[in-house]
This record gives C-alpha cells, sequence and structure tokens, in this order.
C-alpha cells in the first residue's frame, strides 16, 4: 500500500482528526492526498483568500502531496449524487489503497454527510459503464477519523502513535489562524483540548499521543509483532 486519501468536509477537520498520522504515513514514504469536500466559508473570522492561504501553508507543513477543494457549501453540504459522482472522480484519480473519513457520529450535520459522501463515493469509483472521468478503482479500506462536536468519548479500532509528531501536529492546525487563533484564549482552548484528547488516547496504548480510529470490517494483522 502506498497511497492514502483523506477526505474531510472543511480545511482543517483532517488536521484536526489525524495531521500527527499524516505526517507519520508521509514520514514512512506513503503518497498522502486530502480532499476537502468545501471551502469552510463563511466563518465569523474567515474569507475564501484566507482559508486558502491556511490550507496551502498547512499543506506544505504536513508534506503531502495534493490538497483538492471542491466547491460543495459550507454548513450545507448534503449527500447527492453529483457529490458522489465528483468525489468518484477524484477516487478515480488518485486511486487511493486506503480512504479516511470522519467518524460516521457527530453534532455537525456536514461531518455527518462527509462520512456518507466518502462512502458512497467509493461505491461509486468501481461503477463500470459510468460518466465519471477515470477507469473504474475501488479502495481496498475505510477508516474513520475523529474530528467531532460530541463531548463523548468512543472506543476506536486501534489508535496510531504520534509522540513523535505531536508538537508538528499542532503547528500544521495553527496555521488556521481564522478559525483558532483569532484571540489567545481561542488557541488555549483548542490546543489545550487537542492535547488532553490525543494525551487520552496515547495513554491507552502506553505512548504520550495517539489518534484513534474506527472501521466497521476487521482488521486483519500480518504478524502479531504490529501490535503495541
Amino acid at each position: 500500500m502506498s497511497t492514502i486519501l483523506a477526505i474531510g468536509p472543511h480545511p482543517d477537520d483532517v488536521e484536526i482528526g489525524m495531521g500527527g498520522s499524516i505526517l507519520k504515513f508521509v514520514s514512512l514514504g506513503y503518497d498522502v492526498h486530502i480532499v476537502d469536500l468545501t471551502n469552510g466559508e463563511p466563518t465569523p473570522y474567515g474569507s475564501i483568500e484566507t482559508r486558502k492561504e491556511e490550507w496551502e501553508r498547512s499543506s506544505n507543513l504536513l508534506g503531502i502531496k495534493s490538497r483538492t477543494v471542491l466547491k460543495f457549501p459550507n454548513r450545507y453540504l448534503m449527500d447527492g449524487i453529483e457529490v458522489r459522482k465528483e468525489v468518484a472522480g477524484v477516487i478515480r484519480k488518485i486511486r487511493p489503497e486506503i480512504v479516511f473519513l470522519p467518524y460516521w457520529v457527530d453534532a455537525h450535520p456536514d461531518h455527518v454527510q462527509a462520512s456518507k459522501i466518502g462512502e458512497a463515493s467509493r461505491f461509486y469509483a468501481k461503477l463500470s459503464k459510468s460518466e465519471i472521468p477515470g477507469e473504474p478503482f475501488y479502495p481496498s479500506h475505510i477508516f474513520y477519523y475523529f474530528c467531532y462536536h460530541l463531548n463523548v468519548t468512543i472506543n476506536p479500532s486501534f489508535i496510531l502513535d504520534i509522540s513523535n509528531e505531536f508538537v508538528r501536529k499542532l503547528d500544521s492546525m495553527r496555521v488556521y489562524q481564522s478559525q483558532f487563533v483569532y484571540d489567545a484564549a481561542r488557541w488555549k482552548y483548542i490546543s489545550t483540548m487537542i492535547k488532553e484528547r490525543n494525551g487520552y488516547y496515547g495513554g491507552l496504548i502506553h505512548v504520550d499521543y495517539g489518534e484513534p480510529f474506527a472501521s466497521h470490517e476487521p482488521i486483519g494483522l500480518k504478524d502479531i509483532r504490529d501490535i503495541l
């Protein structure tokens, strides 16, 4: 496996949920791509121009191969045929073995819809005799990252150690100043929340920081030594 695609509803969600994991994947030689379904605007302190500068800076810090920002509406993102076709076309172009999506339970409707869109688009990408551009392709695995607006603790399918990547994960988030750093109190709250959340999941596997992931299907191992 060499190619990974992370799909997010807005620029910054992938960084929050799995920024450390992306840094690890890149360091291991994986080609990592991000697709944001919306540009994230409008927001109280942002603009389209500002958000573009922010996601480009974050992408450079993460070291990813590409970032595609689609033009579906922020706040009103809905699963449907057109968005499925467009995302399926991106999947056919990138041809990832693994796709990461937002966890399917969330208070934010865009996050829930993004999860549904990603699942359906994976299926659409394999369809023959369709008007979707590119050759049919079906990613082998879907995993779900946690970037949620619910104050709950969820039992993950696996946790990835991001202790060595954690500081750089925060760096990739901090560039979203219109969302997280418009005043000192806001960044203190966000960074503390991420430290506590990733610290909690890291503690479950006896490391400093971890990012949790879910799967609908069993996860296979070739070697028991892969378990921490």
